[in-house]
């Protein structure tokens, strides 16, 4: 039985991870990483701690869903610690992706913007799409919940970067976030990547394709938090076994 620490248990999916572990008969919940206080109650097995030390030496892998600056302290920690990761936060600067990179050579890690199967294969679809219809504009739109707090999400700028290297082009030199006023036309290799929120929108991508007299658009829409839960639970019983690197979801569910 996998051990499994759980940072970010206040969260959404945090909450999810909980009773989706419950259920399991491969992993069990040993301990939760709590800043502050918790407003719900755990298994009595389940040990609660606001000190990171301890919270790494009764994990035997650790699933991540809180903030950039939180997992940033954890990963801080883990390369003194090392110790398995599954990581699904997003919002990551440089420095933190760079973190993210350098405790991945003492541990195993995967990190992914979307733990979902049905974006993996997006992601997919994406790079193929893109490689293959040369000469269409490519814009995608992403769509939140109103409590989201980075945008564009992760999964869209994941999107991009499949797009944009399908065409070997660098996104940060191409992607626009954003579009007023008089700007001119759009450009060739223009990557456009949009945010909308409201209401309680679990997560919806679209990827369009667009050329004169057709377009394509390719849609991921999750109607539930539980996709990731499930996902992340998967992620973890793969990492367990693997040898130190940095891995994506697409490893896990080994799509080629």
């Amino acid at each position: 039985m996998l051990k499994v620490g759980l940072f970010g248990a206040t969260g959404r999916v945090g909450r999810l991870l909980i009773e989706d572990i419950k259920t399991d008969d491969e992993i069990a919940l040993a301990c939760v990483h709590v800043y502050d206080r918790l407003d719900f109650s755990l298994e009595p097995s389940v040990l609660a701690t606001n000190d990171m030390t301890t919270f790494l030496k009764d994990s035997e892998l650790v699933i991540d869903f809180s903030t950039p600056e939180a997992t940033q302290q954890l990963l801080e920690l883990a390369l003194e610690q090392p110790t398995p990761l599954v990581i699904g936060t997003t919002g990551f600067n440089v420095h933190q992706m760079n973190l993210l990179k350098e405790a991945s050579e003492k541990m195993p890690i995967l990190y992914a913007t979307n733990m979902s199967l049905g974006v993996a294969l997006l992601n997919r679809l994406v790079h193929t799409a893109a490689a293959t219809l040369q000469g269409f504009d490519i814009e995608i739109v992403e769509q939140h919940h109103r409590h989201k707090k980075d945008a564009p999400s992760g999964t869209a700028l994941t999107l991009a970067e499949s797009a944009a290297s399908a065409r070997n082009l660098t996104l940060d030199k191409v992607r626009v976030s954003g579009r007023n006023g008089i700007i001119g036309e759009r450009s060739r290799d223009e990557i456009a990547v949009m945010a909308l929120r409201g209401g309680d929108i679990v997560g919806r991508h679209t990827v369009g394709f667009y050329n004169d007299g057709e377009f394509i658009e390719l849609n991921h829409t999750a109607t539930s938090r539980n996709t990731f839960s499930k996902g992340a639970i998967r992620a973890a019983k793969w990492l367990c076994t693997q040898p130190n690197g940095l891995y994506s979801i697409t490893d896990c569910l080994e799509l080629k």
